[in-house]
């Protein structure tokens, strides 16, 4: 069965060390409510996915580790990423590649390293 779909991500995790730490980071750069839980020995900071395709959460347990390599993903830095940027830092983050033309058709992107030392990449039109 083949299964047509317009968004190919579907739930993300992002690894913590100090779990509250991380939460405070995203919560402050992304203007949202993180909701925690506990599941077994792992804690979870569930981002907001209601209407939402995507869902993620911060993790926190036995075998995540954050990692400035690997995987990157590109969090929705809304209609100029700048705002976000401007965060990074006052949160304990730091900027890796300040905002960077794609081109005019495709927006903006930059990277940074959160509270937790991963990298990860925004994304914007302006």
């Amino acid at each position: 069965m083949t299964k047509t779909t317009n968004n190919y991500l579907s739930i993300f995790e992002i690894p913590s060390i100090e779990f509250s730490r991380a939460i405070a980071f995203y919560e402050g750069i992304l203007k949202i409510s993180i909701t925690p839980i506990d599941m077994d020995e792992t804690q979870m900071g569930l981002f907001p996915f209601e209407g939402q395709p995507v869902s993620g959460a911060i993790i926190n347990g036995p075998g995540y580790t954050p990692s400035e390599s690997g995987i990157l993903i590109y969090l929705n830095g809304g209609d100029d990423l700048q705002d976000l940027l401007d965060d990074v830092v006052s949160h304990g983050g730091k900027i890796t590649l300040p905002k960077t033309l794609i081109d005019e058709e495709n927006g903006y992107f930059a990277t940074f390293l959160d509270s937790e030392g991963n990298k990860l990449g925004v994304h914007s039109p302006g």
